[in-house]
């Protein structure tokens, strides 16, 4: 089939698979052209198909020469719907680790099921003993309590008060203003049952109760926190509350563990093109005003340069990780350093529709979001026929 993105607001409904598997090559090379890492070994991502799971993943493989076993939503190509980018991402990291020699392993299935965990753990057991990294990168708009069997649903919203500001159609550039009704209270603990860290603790308490959790493991869980010009609609609404709940739960892991060696650590990174952030009103204006800024500075990264900062610079350096004092890993330094700050607030105060081509990067956040399912890559002719049908190597069932 000829596949051709499809979008639906902030969703595009089609992937490509070839277009999938080059920016996953793309995101090797990136690494494979660095110093290696004396790294982890074993390393569990969870949520390991696109976005910061994907670059943690491909950053423990082809950096440090680790074994890797990511955990993903099953999306497999049904008839002529396409798989997600995600499957395909996973399809050409398995391939290709293979090719390098590296062992790797897949578990597709919700990653909030009990089941999933202990598919996962079985895994871990027969081929890699333990694991003494896990990456916990979840995103998604809801989870069914494995316990309860109750559904719960996130909102993006303020809490308090109505917002406004200004937000962007990045499809069609046409600014405008948007105003966000505040949450209710059932919203707010539905966010933070979906997004804060109760799954991150049931995940490590299964794998350490299951003896597939090495004494000196180190945990990681991915959160953001943004500027004040997004705090109404991020940091302090429902998704803050979620992230300050993911915090606690890191301290509270942190301290279980490093009674044996272990740690555990939030990593705040900085604003990226993901399907989540184009979700919210207000950030893909926001990213692309901070896309041109930091281009231009020359201090620029995506998930896999960030990613790999994390590990070479924070994580594995041999000595003490550098915290905030909220005992967080902050690898957005960058972005929330004076000088980009408040040339983003400079420029913020001058956006229209008319000027958002030379004030932003309007351009970069929109094709950064269709390379997300494969799109507008210039080595992908995307009008010749495609076999959506895509197997995974190393699918654990």
């Amino acid at each position: 089939m000829i596949i051709k993105p499809r979008t639906r607001g902030f969703i595009c409904t089609t992937a490509h698979p070839e277009g999938c598997a080059s920016q996953v090559q793309q995101q090797i090379q990136a690494i494979t052209n660095r110093p290696k890492i004396l790294g982890p070994r074993n390393v569990l991502v969870i949520g390991a198909s696109t976005g910061y799971g994907l670059a943690s993943r491909i950053t423990s493989a082809f950096g440090a020469g680790a074994s890797t076993v990511g955990v993903y939503r099953q999306s497999s190509p049904n008839g002529k719907r396409t798989a997600s980018a995600g499957w395909y991402n996973s399809a050409a990291f398995e391939r290709l680790a293979e090719e390098a020699g590296l062992q790797s392993y897949s578990v597709a299935g919700d990653a909030f099921s009990q089941e999933t965990k202990e598919r996962t753990i079985e895994l871990i057991r027969q081929k890699l003993g333990q694991v003494d990294l896990v990456v916990y990168s979840v995103s998604t708009g809801r989870r069914s309590d494995p316990q309860t069997g109750e559904v719960y649903q996130s909102a993006l919203k303020p809490i308090g008060r109505t917002y406004t500001n200004k937000t962007v159609d990045f499809h069609t550039g046409e600014v405008s203003t948007v105003s966000i009704e505040p949450a209710t209270e059932e919203e707010i603990r539905g966010t933070v049952k979906v997004m804060g860290g109760e799954d991150w603790l049931l995940w490590i308490n299964a794998l350490r109760e299951a003896g597939v959790l090495a004494d000196d493991a180190t945990t990681i869980a991915y959160s953001y926190i943004g500027p004040e010009l997004t705090d109404a609609v991020y940091r302090s609404g429902t998704i803050g509350r979620a992230k300050d709940h993911l915090e606690a739960t890191a301290r509270e892991l942190n301290a279980q563990m490093k009674v044996h060696g272990g740690r555990a650590f939030v990593v705040v990174s900085k604003g990226l093109v993901t399907q989540s952030s184009s979700a919210l009103p207000v950030v893909p204006l926001y990213i692309s005003v901070l896309y041109k800024v930091m281009k231009e500075l020359e201090l620029h990264e995506g998930c896999i340069e960030q990613t790999y900062r994390l590990f070479a610079d924070r994580l594995y350096t041999g000595g003490e990780v550098p915290l905030d004092e909220e005992g967080r890993i902050r690898i957005d330094d960058w972005e929330m350093s004076p000088a980009v700050q408040a040339e983003v607030t400079r420029i913020w105060n001058l956006l229209s529709t008319e000027h958002m081509n030379e004030l932003t990067d309007l351009q970069g956040y929109r094709r950064e979001f269709f390379q997300l399912f494969g799109f507008e890559n210039a080595e992908i002719n995307y009008d010749a026929d495609t076999n959506p049908e895509v197997a995974i190597p190393n699918l654990y069932q």
